[in-house]
């Protein structure tokens, strides 16, 4: 190879490498905590790998014919992985995941089925499969495009800023190669993958500097803006009343503030002022009350467990806070409140 060619190597992998790396990681130690990181890692990875066999085989053309047919395998999931992305940024905890399984699994199907189509028409699938992805693909990035277009149009601004970045440079990339792809521009193939490595690194860039303006609106006093505006507020409020609801946060016993925060997809000074300039109440008290709820629920249907035991499983940490928890909120105790739910 010529010193360009091993430059625009260097650079092509060492994207493909650094993409994967944050792929693996958003997907594996993240896992399910923050479901649009997850549907990005898928992204990164499947980019990344697509990037990643495209630059061997430009330099070592030699390689099994079946390698750059994973390599496009990979890029078939990019175009769904990016519409649920979008998707779940903006529903949130009102994302279907059980539908989205659903439809991953149909789409690995269909896969599998084009795949196994190969030991029929091996001529016509090499022909033609490459269209294929390319189709899905297609699909898919201008129904994200839509999708952004009405989610950002009829919804509550939402608090993830990376959302456009993202979507900008899957279509950057996306339609690179597109251009390459159908030969309308004569570049090399590997130029594409140097352009992902590119676009990856000025994503880092814009979030690191949002990054920074984050921590900055931190900085401000927690009592510069007074309460956040009403019907703000009130979607905040439903949205923090339905995330409790239905996952019954409050039994964490170690449930934290800025966990909170992040399951709300804002940060935990937004909270904090959500909860004691809007609802009057401290992050405890919250929390609490949610917690003697339950109790007390358990407590009218007959739980067989025992006083303290009730207060371990609605989150409690120790009897004694359980105890004056309760006394303080329904100025009582739990068991002279379990006496006078008992029929005479």
């Amino acid at each position: 190879m010529t010193f360009g060619q091993q430059m625009l190597f260097f650079f092509s992998a060492v994207g493909a490498f650094n993409g994967l790396l944050l792929g693996i990681y958003l997907l594996c130690v993240k896992k399910l905590k923050y479901i649009p990181d997850f549907f990005l890692g898928l992204i990164l990875l499947t980019l990344s790998s697509r990037v990643g066999i495209s630059v061997f085989m430009y330099f070592y053309p030699d390689l099994p014919r079946i390698i750059p047919h994973l390599g496009m395998s990979a890029l078939f999931f990019t175009g769904p992985a990016l519409y649920y992305y979008i998707k779940s940024s903006f529903l949130q905890e009102k994302f279907d995941l059980k539908q989205c399984r659903t439809s991953f699994g149909a789409l690995t199907l269909v896969l599998g089925v084009v795949g196994l189509l190969y030991l029929f028409f091996p001529v016509t699938w090499d022909q033609y499969f490459g269209t294929f992805i390319y189709t899905v693909w297609s699909i898919f990035v201008l129904l994200s495009v839509y999708q952004y277009y009405i989610f950002s149009k009829h919804t509550v601004r939402n608090s993830n800023q990376f959302i456009l970045p993202v979507l900008i440079s899957n279509a950057i990339i996306f339609l690179a190669y597109q251009l390459i792809s159908t030969g309308w521009v004569q570049i090399y193939c590997a130029s594409g993958s140097l352009l992902f490595s590119f676009v990856l690194y000025a994503n880092f860039l814009i979030l690191f500097s949002k990054k920074n303006e984050h921590t900055a609106v931190k900085d401000i006093p927690k009592y510069t803006n007074k309460k956040i505006s009403g019907d703000l507020a009130e979607s905040f409020v439903s949205r923090l009343e339905r995330l409790m609801d239905s996952e019954e946060l409050y039994k964490n016993p170690n449930l934290k503030l800025g966990d909170l925060a992040a399951r709300m997809n804002m940060s935990a000074h937004q909270l904090s002022q959500l909860l004691n300039d809007n609802l009057e109440k401290s992050f405890a008290t919250y929390i609490n009350e949610y917690r003697i709820g339950e109790a007390c629920q358990k407590i009218e249907n007959g739980s067989f467990l025992k006083i303290e035991e009730i207060g371990y499983e609605v989150g409690f940490n120790s009897k004694s806070t359980f105890f004056s928890t309760f006394k303080k909120i329904k100025n009582t105790t739990p068991l002279l409140y379990k006496q006078s739910q008992t029929p005479f």
